[in-house]
C-alpha cells in the first residue's frame, strides 16, 4: 500500500519533527522513522486500508502520518489532510460547549433537564422487558435525569448498538415516548446512549443558536479548526476517506452506501467530519487547560472537573455489542474499573509505555479515537475509517500509535 507524509504545514499546525517522505526516504529521527515503519507495518499486517495518526505535546505536533489507502477501490491514496467522519468524537465537543454554558450561568450541572427540555417531564423507566416476546412494563422514574447525567451518560439512555432492550423495544398503540423509556434509575448505572444528543438539544435552547452555528463560533473559529463540519463544502468532498466495513472473513471492502455529506439532522452526539490537524487543537487545547494560541474556551477549573470522575462509586462497564455489525464489545474498557467525567472516560489505570492513569479517551464508531494524557502533557488522534467499531485489529494499530509516541517523547 502505498502511503503518504508532509513536512508542510497542515491546517495550521506546523510538525515538531521532520517525516518519512512519500517514496520512503529517511529523512525523519530515528524514533519517528522506527514508529512510521509501525505504523505501516501495523496498518498493512492488520487489514486497515488506512489510517492517519496525529500525536501533540502542549506546544507542538509530536508527529503525524498518513499510511495507505483512503478508498480501497479507487486506489486513492491516503493523505495527511484527508477528512473523516469522526462520529462519537463530536462528544467531547458538545461537552465542552455545554460546559462553556454553564461557566455562562445558563445552567448548571444539577439542575433537572427538564427544567431546560419539557420532554424530560414525567419519565419512564423499564420496569420489565420480555427479550422473546417484546412484552414489557414501565414505571414513572423515581429521579429527574439532571445536566450532569446526560455529560457522564449515566442517564439511563442507551444506544441500540449497546443495548437489547432499545434495539428490541417497539411502543405499543398509542404509546409515545419523547425520551426512553430510560433503562434504569438516572444517576444508577453508566451506559453508552443517546445522553449526549439530548445536551446538544440542550446546548441550542440555552444559546438560541443551531450546534452547528455555535461551534462554529464558540469552538471551531477561536481553535482554527477549519476542515470541522456538519456539513461538507462541496470543495472538500474530494479529501473525505471513504467509509469500509471488515467482513466475518476479516476482508474488508467499501461500504455501497456513504453517509451523505449533508446531514438532515444535526445532533450532539455525533455527526461531525474532522481532520487529524484539526482535532489534534481540540485536545491540545485540553491539554492547555481550555485554552489554545490565546483562545480561551473554558476554564482551567473546568477542565479540572470534566477531567475528574463524576460518578462516584459507579464503574464503567466494557458493554457487549447488541449489534455485532456496528460494534465489537468495548474491550478497550477497563470492565467496571475505569470512571467517566464530563465528557471523557478516565483510565482507572495506567499503560505501561503508555498513557497515565487519569488520561481520558473516546472515539468514534467508524473506528476513530483519541487520549489526552494530561499528566505527562500528550495527546493523540487516530483516525481510521470502517466498521465495526472497536475492531480488535484497529485497537492493535492504536496501541502501536500510544506506545510509539511514548518512545518518541522520551527519546527527545
Amino acid at each position: 500500500m502505498q502511503f503518504q507524509m508532509t513536512r508542510r504545514e497542515v491546517g495550521g499546525l506546523m510538525i515538531g519533527a521532520p517525516l518519512a517522505s512519500a517514496s520512503g526516504a529517511a529523512s525523519a529521527a530515528p524514533a519517528s522513522v522506527t514508529l512510521d515503519d509501525a505504523m505501516r507495518g501495523g496498518m498493512e499486517a492488520n487489514g486497515i486500508p488506512g489510517v492517519v495518526a496525529f500525536a501533540t505535546d502542549r506546544n507542538r505536533v509530536l508527529y503525524q502520518g498518513a499510511f495507505g489507502l483512503a478508498d480501497i477501490e479507487t486506489r486513492r491514496s491516503m493523505s495527511g489532510d484527508a477528512m473523516f467522519r469522526i462520529a462519537s468524537m463530536t462528544k467531547a465537543i458538545t461537552s465542552i460547549a455545554a460546559m462553556q454554558l454553564v461557566e455562562q450561568k445558563r445552567f448548571t450541572l444539577d439542575d433537572p433537564v427538564e427544567k431546560h427540555l419539557p420532554q424530560f417531564a414525567n419519565l419512564k423507566v423499564f420496569e420489565f422487558f420480555d427479550a422473546a416476546t417484546g412484552a414489557y412494563r414501565v414505571r414513572p422514574a423515581q429521579k429527574s435525569v439532571t445536566v450532569r447525567h446526560l455529560l457522564t451518560h449515566t442517564s439511563g439512555l442507551g444506544y441500540n448498538f449497546t443495548s437489547p432492550i432499545v434495539r428490541d423495544f417497539k411502543p405499543r398503540a398509542g404509546e409515545d415516548y419523547a425520551v426512553g423509556p430510560l433503562l434504569f434509575e438516572p444517576g444508577e448505572r453508566w451506559h453508552y446512549g443517546t445522553s449526549t444528543d439530548q445536551l446538544g438539544r440542550l446546548v441550542e435552547t440555552a444559546s438560541g443558536q443551531s450546534l452547528d452555528s455555535y461551534f462554529r463560533e464558540h469552538i471551531f473559529t477561536p481553535l482554527k479548526m477549519a476542515d470541522t463540519h456538519y456539513n461538507i463544502p462541496a470543495d472538500k468532498h474530494a479529501r473525505l476517506a471513504a467509509l469500509h466495513r471488515r467482513r466475518p472473513d476479516g476482508t474488508m471492502i467499501k461500504e455501497p452506501t456513504q453517509i451523505p455529506t449533508t446531514l438532515n439532522t444535526i445532533i450532539g452526539g455525533g455527526g461531525l467530519t474532522s481532520s487529524a490537524a484539526d482535532y489534534v487543537r481540540f485536545v491540545r487545547m485540553i491539554l492547555n487547560d481550555g485554552a489554545l494560541d490565546g483562545a480561551r474556551m473554558v476554564s482551567a477549573e473546568t477542565i479540572a472537573a470534566m477531567s475528574r470522575n463524576q460518578i462516584g462509586a459507579v464503574g464503567v462497564p466494557a458493554l457487549k455489542t447488541a449489534m455485532p455489525e456496528r460494534s465489537a464489545d468495548f474491550s478497550f474498557i477497563a470492565d467496571g474499573s475505569d470512571k467517566w467525567g464530563l465528557g471523557f472516560l478516565i483510565a482507572a489505570a495506567g499503560t505501561p509505555g503508555g498513557p497515565s492513569a487519569g488520561s481520558l479517551s473516546w472515539g468514534g464508531i467508524n473506528n476513530t479515537y483519541f487520549w489526552i494524557d494530561r499528566t505527562r502533557g500528550i495527546a493523540g488522534v487516530i483516525l481510521m475509517q470502517f466498521l465495526p467499531f472497536a475492531d480488535q485489529k484497529a485497537l492493535a494499530l492504536y496501541d502501536t500509535f500510544k506506545r510509539g509516541i511514548y518512545r518518541l517523547a522520551d527519546s527527545t
